[in-house]
């Protein structure tokens, strides 16, 4: 830019921190939230967060861990040494994958793991193969790195399920690597264990790193099963990234734990990227993460019991709207809906052609808030969370049917 006297005038906020897009799904929760405030009666579909309070065991352990001074003094950037070997335990005991504690790193939260593996992995013009719907967050840090998102539609018929041929026909010299997740968020599909065999040994063929993210990994239901990709193929060892964390399997989404577990030299680069960002994750968050995966799951499967039932009762209430073929969710705590058949109406007076428009005209009249499929990459279809209270999950989706009627 050149200013009035014919000085170059610099930009005042970063391209590339500019181009970021806003967490859609927050932006729902927070609309939502503030319409409470104002005093509406807005139901919300739109958290990523169980509506259970973490376990006491686990906040114990917090409570313990402030009160210890060690606690209070900076500690290792990779994270707790107790910490990781628990998790290395208890990924074993939870998918089978043996893992070395050396090979973890702790991050704050999720979102962390995922931001310190893209900016350790990919460079500018590494192209990264992305199925849709996909996570609102992955797209961003990918940018970031200088990498380009390649989206792979899939859709309700086929169970929101990428198959080899998509991931084949859309492979370059330029693919890097395939973002894998089963149980899905937003969709709730879940890759039955021979297609991950396909997918794994796809990219084992072509030399493909794969990112798979398995932070809803005990929330499947029914007959479905999660199976850990480098357990069912465990030849990708040396190109394949685990993304797990606390915050939906606990209930601990504010206390920010996630991890990666990955090749010796990708873990070490992601770990010299977080001794310049953030540093240890926070100590008591850490003691309160290690109560959490070295303790038991009788509180997992009792919110997977509630959340089981709550599936079921959104499935049959949206399969009941016309013009809404919703497939049944067979993991994680989400429903998604195609809601194309309900589009290019008039509702309250307002045309309504894309489901972004819907999810407006739902929240300004219904008071619901739902989650567009424009935010996951795609429109036509959204996502609705299920991990709410029983009545407000009936009275939010009967609005919605009383609604488009």
């Amino acid at each position: 830019m050149v200013g009035s006297l014919g000085f170059m005038t610099l930009e005042r906020i970063s391209r590339r921190v500019g181009a970021i897009a806003p967490s859609a799904t927050l932006a729902v929760s927070n609309k939502a939230k503030a319409l409470k405030a104002a005093g509406e009666n807005v139901i919300g579909f739109g958290a990523g967060e169980p509506d259970f309070a973490t376990p006491d065991h686990i906040v114990e352990a917090a409570i313990a861990a402030c009160r210890d001074p060690k606690n209070h003094k900076y500690s290792a950037v990779g994270g707790l040494p107790e910490l990781r070997e628990a998790i290395a335990a208890k990924t074993t005991r939870d998918s089978g994958l043996d893992v070395d504690p050396a090979s973890i790193l702790v991050t704050n939260g999720g979102k962390h793991a995922v931001y310190n593996c893209f900016e350790a992995l990919i460079n500018p013009g590494d192209e990264i193969l992305l199925p849709t719907p996909y996570w609102t967050t992955y797209p961003e840090p990918i940018a970031l790195a200088g990498g380009v998102t390649v989206p792979l539609i899939t859709d309700a018929i086929n169970g929101f399920r990428v198959t080899v041929d998509q991931l084949e026909a859309a492979r370059t010299p330029n693919t890097k690597a395939l973002v894998f997740v089963s149980p899905s968020n937003p969709t709730g599909a879940v890759y039955p264990r021979d297609e991950i065999e396909a997918i794994g040994r796809w990219a084992v063929e072509h030399d493909l790193w794969v990112i798979t993210d398995e932070i809803y990994e005990h929330l499947v239901y029914g007959d479905n099963e999660h199976h850990s990709l480098p357990v069912v193929v465990p030849e990708i060892a040396d190109k394949c990234v685990v993304l797990n964390g606390v915050a939906k399997t606990y209930a601990m989404t504010g206390w920010r734990v996630g991890w990666l577990i990955g090749p010796a030299d990708l873990v070490k680069a992601a770990q010299n990227l977080q001794s310049h960002s953030t540093s240890n994750v926070a100590n008591v968050t850490q003691m309160a993460a290690l109560a959490a995966v070295s303790g038991p799951l009788d509180a997992v499967y009792e919110m997977r019991e509630a959340f089981d039932r709550r599936r079921k009762t959104m499935h049959a209430m949206l399969s009941d709207i016309d013009g809404i073929h919703c497939p049944e969710p067979q993991g994680a705590f989400y429903a998604y809906p195609d809601m194309s058949g309900v589009l290019g109406k008039t509702y309250g007076g307002v045309m309504v052609n894309t489901t972004l428009e819907l999810a407006d005209v739902l929240l300004e009249q219904a008071k619901v808030a739902i989650v567009p499929g424009e935010a996951f990459g795609v429109g036509g279809g959204a996502r609705l969370s299920f991990a709410l209270g029983d009545d407000d999950l009936g009275e939010g989706v009967s609005r919605i049917a009383d609604f488009l009627a």
